[in-house]
C-alpha cells in the first residue's frame, strides 16, 4: 500500500535531499551555536534567505530524526488501540504519509484539544494529525493542509421519551428543526472549540442568546452524545459523519438539524513549516484523485461501517473504555513482574507473536499465546501450552534467560531489549553471528539500529552468510528486524493508552 505512489513519492525525495543539501550543515552547526536562530541565520544571508531555510528547517529535521512527530488524542475514530491493534482513520492515513516520507511515524496523544495548539507551537510534534474543523478562529496562529474530508456541524438533541409511539410528523413537531429555535437555549460544548465559535456566530445572525454550557475536554464528544441520550445535558454539537456513527448506538438521538454550511476538515502544521504543509498537500491531492481506492476505503472503514463501529465501542478491548488491551493483561502483568518487565512491552511481543490467540499454531509447531515450541515449553515450565497462564510462564522465563545471557555483553537495558526481542525471533546465534559481521566491517557490535540490525539483514545474501566468522549460516533477518521493529513501535503506542 506505501509503494502505490512511486512517481510522487520520487518527486517528493527529490526535493527532500535538496532540502537536505541546503540546510543540514546549518542544522548541526546550530547545535553548536547558542541556539539562537538569528545567530546563525547571520552573515551574508539576505531576510528572504534566512526565511526560506528556516522553513525548509522543519522538513530537514523530520529528515535527519527519520521521525514524523504528529500530536493528536485518543478518540473514537482519529486514533485508538483495539484489541491490541492501533487504528483510526487519522492514524492510517498518517501512517501512508509518513511512508512516503520514508520516515517513522512518532505519535504523541495530548489528553484535551486545548494542548494541542501550544503543544505545536512549543515544538512537541510536527504537525497535528487528528482533525481539527477549519476556521479562521482555529488559523490563526496555524496553517491548514488541503481538508481530508468535508461535513457539517449538527445539533444532537434527545428524541421525546416516547418517540417509538409517535408518528413522524409528531416527532419532527417536538424537535428543533430552525436553528432559530435555539434561541435562549442551553448547549453543551468545548470551550475554544469550532463548536462554540459556530454557536457565537448562529447567536448574531439568529438576533438572541444562545447559552453555552463549557464543557471540560475531558470529556470528548462521545462522552456528549451519551449524556444527551442519558438526560443528562439537553444539546450538543458534532460533525455529522461522526454523528451519524453515534446514532447507531444511541437510537434516541437526533442528528438532522444542521447548524452550519459544509466546512472543512484537516491537519494543520506551524506557520512556519510550509514545506511540510506543501508534502502533504501534494500527498492528499495524489491520494484523493488517484484510482487506486485506498482513501475512500479507510474512509468508509472508520465513518461508513457502523457495525465494526459498534463492535469498537462495546468491545472491553477499546482504548475508549479503559486501559485493558487483552483478556490476557493479568497475566502479562503477573509474569512481567516477575521477570522485572514492562507489562505492556509483554502484551506487545505477545500480539506480535499470536494476536492473542491461544489457540493458534504455527507451521513450525509454536504454540499458544507466545508461540514457544514444545520442546521449549517443557525446558521452561510449561506442560499444556495451550494453556496461557503456562505458555505465558514459560515465554517470560524463556525471556528472562535471554536477559541473562545478554546482560553479559550489552550492557545497555535499551539496547540489551532489542537483542533480547531478535534472539527470541530469530535465535541468539543468528544475532552473535550479525555481532560478528558487524565488528568486521567497523560497525559496532554492541548497537542494534543503524549496526547489528544491517547485519543481520544481510544473513540471507550469500556473500555474508558463508563469511568465515558465520558460525550458523543462512537467516531471514528481515523477519527479525521487522519483528522488534514492530514489537518496540507498539510499546510505545500501549505507553500512550496506559
Amino acid at each position: 500500500m506505501l509503494n502505490l505512489f512511486t512517481d510522487k513519492k520520487n518527486r517528493l525525495l527529490i526535493l527532500l535531499s535538496g532540502i537536505l543539501v541546503s540546510v543540514t550543515t546549518l542544522y548541526y552547526c546550530s547545535s553548536n551555536s547558542t541556539g539562537n536562530h538569528d545567530s546563525v541565520l547571520s552573515g551574508d544571508l539576505t531576510a528572504a534567505d534566512s526565511a526560506e531555510i528556516y522553513a525548509k528547517s522543519t522538513m530537514a529535521r523530520i529528515r535527519a530524526k527519520n521521525e514524523l512527530v504528529v500530536l493528536t488524542h485518543f478518540n473514537a475514530n482519529s486514533y485508538f488501540i483495539y484489541r491490541g491493534q492501533p487504528m483510526g482513520y487519522d492514524y492510517e492515513l498518517l501512517q501512508l504519509f509518513a511512508g512516503e516520507l520514508g520516515v517513522k511515524l512518532k505519535i504523541i496523544a495530548l489528553n484535551s484539544w486545548s494542548e494541542m495548539e501550544p503543544a505545536l507551537m512549543a515544538g512537541d510534534g510536527d504537525m497535528i494529525g487528528t482533525g481539527m474543523t477549519v476556521t479562521q478562529n482555529n488559523g490563526k496562529s496555524l496553517e491548514f493542509t488541503d481538508p481530508l474530508r468535508s461535513t457539517r456541524q449538527v445539533l444532537i438533541q434527545r428524541m421525546p421519551d416516547n418517540w417509538q409511539r409517535l408518528r413522524e410528523h409528531e416527532i419532527e413537531n417536538l424537535l428543533i428543526r430552525n436553528p432559530i429555535d435555539l434561541r435562549n437555549q442551553t448547549v453543551s460544548v468545548h470551550a475554544n472549540s469550532a463548536f462554540s465559535d459556530r454557536l457565537e456566530n448562529l447567536s448574531q445572525e439568529i438576533g438572541g442568546d444562545i447559552y453555552v454550557d463549557s464543557v471540560p475536554d475531558s470529556i470528548g464528544i462521545d462522552g456528549m452524545i451519551r449524556l444527551v441520550s442519558e438526560g443528562e445535558i439537553e444539546y450538543t454539537i458534532a460533525n455529522e459523519d461522526e454523528a451519524l456513527l453515534y446514532q447507531s448506538l444511541y437510537p434516541n438521538i437526533d442528528v438532522g438539524t444542521p447548524i452550519s454550511f459544509t466546512q472543512h476538515i484537516a491537519w494543520a502544521v506551524r506557520e512556519d513549516s510550509p514545506f511540510l504543509q506543501n508534502a502533504v498537500n501534494d500527498w492528499l491531492n495524489q491520494m484523493q484523485s488517484t484510482y487506486d481506492p485506498t482513501y475512500n476505503v479507510i474512509y468508509n472503514k472508520y465513518f461508513k461501517n457502523m457495525s465494526a463501529f459498534r463492535r469498537r465501542v462495546y468491545s472491553d478491548y477499546f482504548s475508549m473504555n479503559g486501559s485493558r488491551i487483552s483478556a490476557f493483561d493479568d497475566l502479562f502483568k503477573s509474569h512481567a513482574s516477575r521477570i522485572g518487565w514492562d507489562w505492556r512491552l509483554l502484551a506487545a511481543q505477545a500480539f506480535e507473536e499470536s494476536r492473542f490467540n491461544r489457540h493458534i499454531e504455527s507451521w513450525m509447531g509454536a504454540v499458544g499465546i507466545m508461540q514457544l515450541l514444545p520442546s521449549t515449553g517443557e525446558r521452561f515450565g510449561a506442560k499444556d501450552l495451550r494453556n496461557p497462564s503456562e505458555n505465558i510462564l514459560a515465554g517470560t522465563n524463556y525471556l528472562k534467560w535471554l536477559e541473562r545471557y545478554w546482560e553479559r555483553e550489552i550492557a545497555d537495558p535499551a539496547e540489551r531489549m532489542k537483542f533480547i526481542l531478535a534472539s527470541y525471533n530469530a535465535g541468539q546465534g543468528h544475532i552473535q553471528d550479525a555481532r560478528r559481521l558487524a565488528a568486521k566491517y567497523g560497525y559496532n557490535r554492541n548497537v542494534w539500529d543503524d549496526n547489528v540490525a544491517v547485519f543481520l539483514l544481510k544473513k540471507s545474501n550469500k556473500k555474508y552468510y558463508s563469511d568465515p566468522v558465520v558460525r550458523f549460516g543462512y537467516c531471514r533477518g528481515d523477519e527479525a528486524y521487522q519483528y522488534v521493529k514492530d514489537i518496540l513501535e507498539r510499546y510505545e503506542h500501549y505507553k500512550l493508552l496506559t
